[in-house]
């Protein structure tokens, strides 16, 4: 089984490594075409007129900067909405904490006056009988410390 697993795993790595190197062989083609496009074009500037060389080149540049400025352009839209997309749920989440909060300082208040309606109940309980009593579940708690006090 030791065996199996080993094998299975150096088939992975081969699979893996031949996936990559062909990965590897296409960028190097696609950059020995690009390379063979950019020394044509090279050698047509070189035969042009030192005026025509100097426009062409021009050319070459704002093409070049009109490229790199529309990347700019799609990246700055999407951080613009990845931005939008957070400040939503911070928005959310901010609305969650408030609320949260409120939770809390209104649970203390409401615990509370329960917790005197409780001690009033359990007082006149306790002096008109003696037995059973009712209570809430979470008021369990506050009802032992009560009894220990």
């Amino acid at each position: 089984p030791f065996l199996r697993l080993l094998e299975a795993q150096l088939q992975d790595q081969r699979r893996e490594h031949e996936e990559e190197v062909e990965a590897l062989k296409n960028q190097v083609d696609a950059m020995q075409e690009e390379l063979e496009k950019q020394q044509q074009a090279f050698l047509q500037t070189l035969q042009l007129s030192p005026e025509a060389q100097v426009e062409f080149g021009l050319q070459q540049e704002i093409t070049r900067l009109t490229n790199e400025n529309l990347d700019l352009k799609e990246l700055l839209e999407k951080l613009e909405k990845n931005e939008k997309k957070l400040k939503k749920q911070l928005k959310i989440y901010m609305k969650k904490v408030q609320d949260f909060e409120a939770s809390q300082v209104m649970v203390p208040a409401e615990r509370r006056q329960h917790e005197r309606n409780m001690q009033v109940a359990v007082q006149r309980k306790e002096k008109d009988f003696q037995g059973m009593l009712e209570y809430y579940k979470e008021d369990e708690p506050l009802l032992i410390r009560n009894l220990i006090t």
